[in-house]
């Protein structure tokens, strides 16, 4: 087992990995910017270590200060979180020539899963439904015929990269030149990678994705199922654990292509594979996420397994030691993200100090965060501030309780998103479970 690791990242994302290791008895190295001098995960590591000016690329995108922070503190593995590095194949090649574990797949699993095109081929290779569509196409005018094969409407996917950029939702053939050319610049701005392909687009559909963990002997187990359907432009915004659409036999189903993908490119670690659902229970693979997920703690809530502990374990060379059929699903968890933002200001950004602060608590109650009374939060990062989790026996009684916590939650000197959430929630096409991915868009021209 290690003795130390460093944490490539910050937030609340650093705090969790960082009180996991230490139930493990295992130090911790922080690194952060400038910007993130007062933060908590710098507090609460065992060492510290300033990398670079405020903005993300001067320090958590800095490989090279990282590297050379991991190194000369004795770490002998790095966790990425989610976001950041987590899914860059160069860093984590680089980890691998410094002989420095990264707590995750390797950088030939993140470069292939990464590669949206060669993606899908390896899964329809490997017999796990795939969304009708292209490969890889150049030239716009082939790609207008093929788009009038497919029928519209239909999206415009950017092989790499990922967070809603360079994909475009196209629903005639005069649209398509323009959301073709516009798609492929996003990419190449974006990403370093222009290349696009064509893609269905299903619609109504539910995001439902599958938890898996991967140790190096060979071994795939599946931790249940996440909906994640309530997003606004590509982002989530609640996720719950078991989907209120997904019946035994569909969740056998996906649970053995979610292993079918893993077993198809030799995964190791956490991943996730996520599907979209249409209304005749049809799925298809979507992509696979190399890294630990942000919303990972409904799944430990309704396993009561921890697993960024399990992603250490396995990165350490441990093998998994139970079977599928030790795994349980007990109630019912959702997960609600709170991000300092205006929703009545178009979700305008915010930040500032944090006047007051209330947590909300009881039995089956977590808020994930890492900002505390006085703290500034900074203009530089994601908006996301904080997630509360609750569980209960049933659907019915986890909303009822995650209304309770969020209304007990208090968050004073910034705007923030809890009472959204709590409309989301008080919404019939969520309390019944009937929300698609489109939930947000008819939910907010319903209050405009």
């Amino acid at each position: 087992m290690f003795s130390k690791i460093l944490i490539a990242n910050r937030g609340e994302i650093a705090v969790r990995i960082i009180r996991a290791c230490r139930e493990m008895g295992i130090e911790t190295v922080a690194v952060y910017s400038e910007a993130d001098k007062d933060a908590m995960h710098v507090k609460l590591a065992d060492e510290s270590y300033c990398i670079g000016g405020a903005r993300a690329s001067e320090s958590y995108l800095n490989m090279p200060a990282i590297l050379t922070v991991a190194v000369s503190s004795g770490a002998q593995a790095i966790h990425p979180g989610y976001g950041l590095l987590s899914e860059n194949a160069k860093f984590v090649s680089l980890c691998e020539q410094c002989n420095i574990e990264f707590i995750g797949p390797s950088s030939q699993q993140i470069s292939l899963l990464g590669d949206k095109d060669m993606a899908r081929k390896t899964m329809r290779n490997a017999g796990v439904p795939v969304t009708p569509g292209t490969d890889i196409i150049d030239d716009v005018d082939e790609a207008l015929v093929e788009a009038e094969k497919i029928g519209y409407p239909l999206l415009i996917k950017a092989r790499s990269g990922g967070g809603g950029r360079g994909i475009r939702l196209v629903n005639s053939n005069e649209e398509f030149k323009n959301a073709f050319l516009s798609a492929s610049s996003e990419a190449e701005s974006a990403f370093g990678d222009g290349a696009v392909y064509l893609e269905k687009f299903l619609k109504p559909v539910k995001h439902v994705e599958m938890q898996l963990m991967c140790d190096k002997h060979g071994n795939v187990l599946c931790f249940g199922e996440r909906e994640c359907s309530v997003q606004r432009k590509n982002q989530k915004l609640i996720e719950e654990s078991p989907s209120p659409v997904v019946t035994d036999e569909l969740r056998a189903k996906m649970m053995d292509a979610a292993k079918k993908a893993a077993h198809a490119v030799n995964y190791v670690n956490a991943g996730t594979v996520e599907f979209l659902v249409d209304k005749n229970k049809n799925f298809y693979f979507m992509e696979m996420n190399t890294r630990l997920q942000v919303e990972h703690p409904v799944t430990e809530m309704v396993t009561g397994l921890d697993l960024v502990q399990w992603q250490i374990r396995i990165a350490a060379g441990a093998e998994l030691n139970m079977k599928q059929h030790d795994i349980h699903i007990h109630g019912h968890a959702i997960e609600c993200r709170i991000n300092a933002e205006n929703p009545d200001l178009n979700f305008r950004p915010s930040c500032g100090e944090i006047t007051m602060l209330h947590v909300p608590g009881g039995p089956f109650v977590r808020f994930d965060t890492a900002i505390y009374m006085d703290y500034s939060i900074p203009p530089y990062y994601d908006s996301m501030i904080g997630k509360l989790i609750v569980q209960a026996r049933t659907r019915e009684h986890a909303i009822r309780k995650m209304k309770m916590a969020l209304s007990e939650l208090n968050i004073h000197g910034v705007d923030h998103n809890r009472n959204l959430q709590i409309e989301i929630l008080s919404d019939p096409n969520f309390v019944d479970g009937s929300y698609t991915t489109d939930f947000m868009n008819d939910f907010l021209s319903k209050g405009t």
